[in-house]
């Protein structure tokens, strides 16, 4: 099935463009990082965390005045879905239960004609935490070697190198774009969302393979073509392709993002961005990396292997 017709659209015309937005984005991600930083969940903070649902609507002022009678005035508060539903989160420390004990006989006894439900608690120490964000972490960066050096076995070496420079992209992209947006969606670094930078590294390799693998095919067709009409043409035999793919995976992740809830919205986020950026990233990083070298080889007088 072909969702456009046959196209003829020189996608490699514009990579440099492509290049000064990418770095655009990127920077202006990593400032926000930096200036900002980043909403680490329960998981890779340590401590407590409480979501509670309350019978009717409550003001944070009013949360903030209940944790501040029982001394933890730096507790992170903050809705979860709606003005009923409250998250506490502190770095508190204590045996067993007892600091979640102190938050629920805290909001108890200030909200007394207010009732309450307990709809998760969560604790986590601190040592566990620094463990989950460094193995976190080093999965990240060793699920991109790992495909790089698939790629560079299964293809050539550079279309390796454009394949982790590409997935290198989409990682700061979408890591840059939930720091942005982190003040307007509640966007937490917790395991739900180091699955989704894995799931997106996953789904960008995918559809590079199938455009270096076209792009294989189509040498061996046609020898004697330019590597960049070569690709170009590559790229518009498999658009109808990966527009259904990535179409139907963005369209799904999207009714997720938007319906899915609070609990969903960190993961479903990471993956819309990350399924953008990927489809972007195999067309005009990776593909255009291959070419950049291969055309800066042949000008050198190069073998290319």
């Amino acid at each position: 099935m072909r969702f456009f017709g046959k196209t003829n659209i020189n996608f490699m015309r514009p990579r440099n463009i492509a290049y000064v937005f990418s770095a655009v984005v990127i920077l202006v991600g990593l400032a926000s990082v930096l200036i900002r930083g980043l909403d680490y969940g329960i998981d890779f903070l340590g401590g407590t965390e409480l979501i509670v649902q309350f019978r009717e609507p409550v003001e944070i002022a009013d949360v903030r005045r209940a944790m501040d009678r029982i001394g933890f005035g730096r507790a992170e508060i903050k809705t979860f879905g709606s003005d009923r539903d409250i998250l506490v989160r502190t770095v508190e420390q204590a045996q067993g239960t007892e600091v979640a004990d102190k938050i629920r006989t805290g909001l108890t006894d200030y909200f007394s004609k207010n009732p309450y439900i307990v709809l998760k608690e969560d604790k986590i120490g601190p040592k566990i935490g620094a463990e989950l964000r460094r193995d976190a972490l080093y999965a990240i960066i060793a699920s991109v070697v790992v495909i790089g050096a698939y790629i560079w076995l299964r293809f050539k070496f550079i279309y390796g190198v454009g394949a982790v420079v590409a997935l290198i992209h989409d990682v700061l992209v979408t890591l840059g774009l939930i720091s942005i947006f982190d003040g307007v969606l509640n966007l937490e670094i917790d395991q739900n969302m180091v699955a989704a930078f894995l799931t997106l590294v996953g789904l960008s390799v995918n559809d590079t393979v199938v455009i270096f693998d076209r792009i294989r095919e189509n040498q061996k067709i046609f020898k004697t073509m330019p590597l960049e009409q070569l690709m170009n043409k590559s790229l518009n035999e498999t658009l109808s392709r990966t527009i259904i793919t990535m179409g139907t995976i963005f369209a799904v992740l999207l009714i997720l993002l938007i319906f899915g809830g609070e609990v969903n919205r960190g993961f479903a986020f990471a993956l819309v961005v990350g399924t953008v950026a990927g489809t972007y990233s195999s067309i005009y990083i990776a593909s255009a990396i291959a070419l950049e070298w291969v055309n800066r080889a042949k000008a050198k007088g190069a073998i290319i292997n």
